[in-house]
């Protein structure tokens, strides 16, 4: 009689994930900052010496939460900077294959979101007014991400992911993983998530 497959992925921090049934108690932040900071946004398909990391993106779209809603709470903006938290264990796969893959993709992605949500103080799965919020700055992240950084047009970009009105100028630089890293825990800590893991804020 053959094993069941493995289903769970042993972490740096030593907890080992199921994947099918992830628990909030195997999830932690080093892990997710160190997953996501070498992950390359576009597959890889951009400018400059260093890949751009999910770790990069997540603080772009918090901050333009941020700008979006400027008294927006700090919870809220800590769900921003973890919208894309499942990909430290299942990688950013781009749009198009995700629609390829189907809806199991996303019932399994939304399973693991919500277990990082639980772990650190949100509620499983957000409201829909910061749903919306969240959605509307990843878009626009992904627009000026796609023009200064993967070699669209301006008219391109716009066509796929909407023309964003900015109040202000976002220059994007790819930067080391360490770096993309520590900005990453940082901004997790002066939002206060450190709190719900027990480590003080």
């Amino acid at each position: 009689m053959s094993e069941p497959l493995r289903a769970w992925q042993r972490m740096l921090s030593g907890r080992r994930l199921d994947l099918l049934n992830p628990s909030p108690l195997d999830i932690e932040i080093e892990d997710i900052a160190q997953g996501l900071s070498r992950e390359a946004r576009w597959n890889g398909q951009t400018v400059g010496a260093w890949s751009y990391t999910v770790a990069q993106h997540s603080l772009l779209v918090e901050d333009l939460v941020a700008s979006l809603k400027t008294l927006a709470p700090r919870r809220w903006r800590l769900a921003a900077l973890l919208h894309d938290a499942p990909e430290y264990v299942i990688g950013d796969l781009i749009t198009p294959f995700k629609a390829a893959i189907g809806l199991d993709y996303k019932d399994f992605e939304q399973r693991l979101q919500g277990a990082v949500h639980v772990r650190f103080g949100l509620p499983a799965a957000l409201p829909a007014e910061l749903t919306r919020l969240i959605k509307r700055a990843d878009r626009i992240a992904a627009y000026v991400e796609a023009v200064q950084l993967a070699g669209f047009d301006k008219a391109e970009a716009g066509r796929i992911f909407g023309r964003p009105r900015l109040d202000r100028d976002v220059s994007l630089v790819p930067q080391p993983p360490d770096s993309a890293r520590a900005a990453f825990l940082e901004r997790f800590r002066i939002l206060g998530g450190a709190a719900a893991t027990g480590r003080g804020d």
